[in-house]
């Protein structure tokens, strides 16, 4: 039977001869610039603001306000808006030939590379729209029955937890939700407190690499280690995780991984990942149909229809461009915005943070509250007044305001959060 996937994959050989090179001097620019920090550390760099100001001319945002909030979705640098431009001009030449026959198969090289990236198998490799999509995959797919227990945190990501409270609605599968302080007291803690949840029907255990509320940093392979060793498959959200500090598949050793690549790898918006270990990928029933031919075929959890080349063709560019940076030197200057303005707030009347500085249980995203101030209308406050964006968290762990600073932050913007937030500790919010 003819299906687009089958006339995509007959012109796989002759796309690479047909499709335009794109090119964009920004890329090499910012590859200068890794190889000009040959032999220092990725904490000196951190603070060399000459090499940071070059990375902040790569982005076109908007400098009249202060975007703290690049945990929900990071601006793409230019050269990667442009690819994007570019490839979806070239598709609306002729979608049929140009998007479906041309770029479509370009695929390959974007999963090749971020798998080598991850550092898994290219089969092994499904690319997604957003981390929701990678996840829900292996939530909705997995084989699960009455009375069998999946065990997750209260403070992984929203979306995921409605899903598996929908199975339970839907399949009578029990959902048990563990606790913990923020900051834990160590990771130890965390490992803790899951092996006390285990029982004889857990059948599945699902976590944060990072959480979404706090920062706070899972020690993956010791939870995944503990979950193998009982025959439990382990899914890890790595939604905040990927390019934001550096780690592979090795180090994890998880079954499978979602994640987004709209945030930290500034990849166009609407792109993500799914790892799935190569002998469970026949387990898992695709979130949409595909053919019993594609049972041990990764590709059948992008059983999509049809959707954008562009997207995921130009997460190329934005590989290339963080590799440039580099994820250590990246990771330690998110390290030092966030010490910048956390440092600055510590012990300060009414200041609750809700992050750790340990660099191995959190790195750029970071939570901080005053005592008897809203979340919300401290959100509000930050924006009417000083166009400083942050987002409200209102979890009884940790409520407070997430603050996520990136590359092309300034430190006279992470001094003017500093600012803003000092003068509410002394004046309180205008009634």
């Amino acid at each position: 039977m003819y299906t687009r996937r089958g006339f995509v994959r007959s012109m796989f050989g002759a796309a690479a001869i047909t499709l335009p090179v794109f090119r964009d001097d920004g890329l090499h620019r910012i590859a200068a610039l890794g190889g000009a920090t040959a032999g220092r550390t990725p904490e000196d760099v951190a603070q060399d603001e000459s090499f940071w100001f070059q990375v902040q001319q790569a982005f076109t945002v908007d400098r009249t306000l202060v975007n703290l909030n690049n945990g929900g979705v990071c601006p793409s640098p230019k050269v990667v808006q442009d690819a994007l431009r570019r490839y979806l001009e070239f598709s609306n030449q002729a979608p049929v030939h140009t998007m479906w026959r041309v770029l479509e198969p370009q695929v390959e090289g974007v999963r090749q590379r971020l798998a080598g990236e991850f550092g898994c198998d290219t089969e092994e490799m499904a690319i997604t729209r957003n981390a929701s999509e990678a996840l829900e995959n292996v939530q909705l797919g997995i084989e699960l029955g009455p009375g069998d227990e999946v065990l997750t945190t209260d403070q992984d990501y929203g979306r995921m937890l409605t899903t598996w409270d929908q199975r339970r609605r839907r399949d009578g599968i029990v959902v048990k939700s563990v606790s913990f302080p923020v900051p834990p007291p160590s990771m130890q803690f965390l490992v803790d407190v899951f092996a006390d949840a285990i029982t004889p029907r857990t059948r599945v255990i699902h976590f944060c690499h990072i959480t979404n509320l706090s920062g706070q940093i899972f020690p993956v392979r010791d939870i995944c280690r503990l979950a193998r060793d009982r025959g439990i498959p382990t899914i890890v959200d790595g939604a905040h995780a990927f390019a934001h500090f550096p780690f592979t598949r090795d180090d994890l050793e998880c079954d499978y991984y979602g994640t987004s690549l709209h945030k930290w790898l500034l990849a166009p918006h609407g792109t993500g990942f799914l790892y799935a270990k190569r002998e469970n990928i026949a387990k898992v029933w695709p979130l949409m149909a595909a053919p019993d031919s594609m049972n041990d075929d990764v590709r059948k959890f992008e059983e999509i229809g049809t959707h954008p080349a562009a997207n995921h063709n130009a997460i190329a560019e934005a590989l290339t461009f963080h590799q440039g940076i580099g994820v250590e030197r990246k990771a330690a200057r998110l390290r030092y915005l966030r010490d910048r303005w956390m440092r600055r707030l510590e012990g300060q009347r009414g200041i609750q943070l809700h992050t750790s500085f340990d660099p191995a249980m959190a790195c750029g995203l970071a939570n901080v509250g005053i005592e008897g101030v809203d979340p919300g209308a401290l959100t509000a406050f930050l924006w009417g007044r000083f166009k400083i964006i942050v987002t409200p968290i209102n979890h009884p762990a940790c409520t407070g305001i997430r603050v996520t600073p990136n590359v092309y932050t300034t430190l006279e913007e992470v001094d003017r959060f500093g600012d803003a937030m000092e003068g509410v500790i002394q004046h309180g919010l205008p009634a």
